[in-house]
């Protein structure tokens, strides 16, 4: 997603003093990543937290995300580290527009992000999750399906599942699911396009079936509308063997983060849902989910 905020110019400077700027270098390349640690970090020594990787879209920085989505008001609220990568050139390697096995390498770079947290902070490894908007939403499913066994759930925001990663799936552990999508999105299509990404609804059929999750498709059910607000945003969820895979789907919403602050007034993404928040309904499913 080639996404201009200029309205974050000069507020991504005042970064929170919770949120700290850090880099490693991974194959002779420094990589920088934001850490938010909630207050709770502090006055609990004795605890460990769990950690929300948070994956920006394409053509974004890693602080122009953490202020638009807002997570930091989520980590607060229920106590997790979220952790703000940077992409090399503001994006993520899921075989799009570069090769998948020789191109950037992100997992390792995540891989080697994990380890030095794990050394910095005091992690919680049964409760690592990821997230990612668009691009990032594509390449947190690409983590999903080659680093299951690091990451306990998953959810992506304006991206199904890429075929790159489809033609790469090897790994059989299973994985917490939660795909959020636009139907009106125009960006990023709810139907999917060919030889690109599977629609929203075969992305869930996908992860259902590896996740060996069978019987009937439950109805979905409808989240209560906000006022003046025309989306409608439903929910459907399979799970088996406390692993889950689940649809959220806003009619009439676009390839925007629901309940998000429309920082993107004037841009042609479509309309942000106020029915939900992104960030809670997340924490909400990711809490379920262990390794």
């Amino acid at each position: 997603m080639k996404l201009f905020i200029s309205l974050l110019v000069l507020a991504c400077t005042c970064i929170p003093a919770l949120a700290q700027v850090s880099s490693l270098v991974h194959k002779g390349e420094k990589r920088r990543y934001i850490v938010y640690t909630p207050a709770a970090y502090q006055s609990q020594p004795q605890q460990s937290f769990p950690v929300v990787f948070n994956f920006h879209g394409g053509g974004m920085s890693m602080a122009e995300h953490m202020l638009y989505t807002q997570m930091n008001g989520a980590a607060e609220r229920h106590q997790f580290i979220v952790v703000y990568p940077q992409g090399i050139q503001q994006d993520w390697n899921v075989g799009f527009g570069m090769d998948y096995l020789a191109g950037t390498d992100d997992v390792g770079f995540t891989q080697a992000l994990l380890r030095k947290l794990k050394q910095d902070y005091r992690i919680d490894d049964k409760r690592v999750y990821a997230t990612g908007l668009s691009r990032g939403g594509f390449f947190a499913l690409r983590l999903a399906a080659e680093l299951p066994q690091q990451f306990a759930a998953v959810a992506s925001v304006g991206a199904p599942m890429p075929e790159p990663v489809l033609q790469h799936h090897q790994k059989t552990d299973k994985v917490g699911m939660l795909l959020i999508q636009g139907r009106a999105d125009k960006v990023v299509l709810f139907e999917g396009k060919a030889a690109s990404y599977l629609s929203a609804e075969d992305t869930f059929a996908y992860w259902r079936r590896h996740n060996g999750i069978g019987g009937a498709t439950p109805q979905p059910r409808l989240f209560p509308g906000a006022a003046g607000d025309t989306t409608q945003v439903s929910w459907l969820e399979q799970g088996a063997g406390g692993v889950s895979v689940a649809l959220l789907t806003v009619q009439d919403g676009g390839h925007t983060w629901p309940g998000a602050d429309a920082f993107n007034i004037g841009l042609p993404i479509g309309k942000t849902t106020r029915a939900i928040d992104a960030n809670e309904v997340m924490w909400e499913f990711f809490s379920r989910h262990r390794r």
